[in-house]
C-alpha cells in the first residue's frame, strides 16, 4: 500500500487526515480502481490511530464513490477521484431537487432529457 501519515497536533480531526491522505493516494495513482487497503485495524496500527478512525474515514470515501465493502473480500478502491467528485455533486443535485419538490424519478426524467 501507499504511505500515509496523520499529524496528531494539526487541527484537522484525525478521520479527516486518513481520508485526505487516501484521496491523495487515488489521484496520485498511488492506488488504483480495484486495489484492495490494508484491513482497518492493521492500516491504523501503522498510523498510531484508533481502528474507528480509520473506519469512519473509510465510511466518508464509501460515500463519495472512491471505495468500495465487499464481505469477505474487504475494502478496495472503486473510482477515481473524478468519479468521487461526480457522486458529490449528485447528492447535492439530488438534494436540490428534493428541497423542490422533485420525486427522484422526476429528477431521472429530467436528466435523461438533458443527456
Amino acid at each position: 500500500m501507499v504511505h500515509l501519515e496523520v499529524d496528531k497536533n494539526e487541527s484537522v480531526d484525525l478521520h479527516e487526515q486518513v481520508a485526505g491522505e487516501i484521496r491523495r493516494a487515488i489521484a496520485d495513482g498511488e492506488a488504483n480502481p480495484g486495489d484492495r487497503l490494508p484491513p482497518a485495524k492493521d492500516l491504523a496500527a501503522v498510523l498510531g490511530v484508533n481502528a474507528n478512525t480509520v473506519l469512519r474515514a473509510f465510511r466518508t470515501l464509501r460515500d463519495e464513490g472512491l471505495l468500495e465493502f465487499r464481505r469477505g473480500r474487504g475494502v478496495s478502491v472503486a473510482g477515481s477521484p473524478e468519479r468521487g467528485e461526480v457522486v458529490r455533486r449528485s447528492r447535492e443535485l439530488v438534494e436540490y431537487a428534493r428541497r423542490h419538490g422533485y420525486r427522484l424519478d422526476e429528477l431521472m426524467d429530467i436528466i435523461r432529457g438533458v443527456g
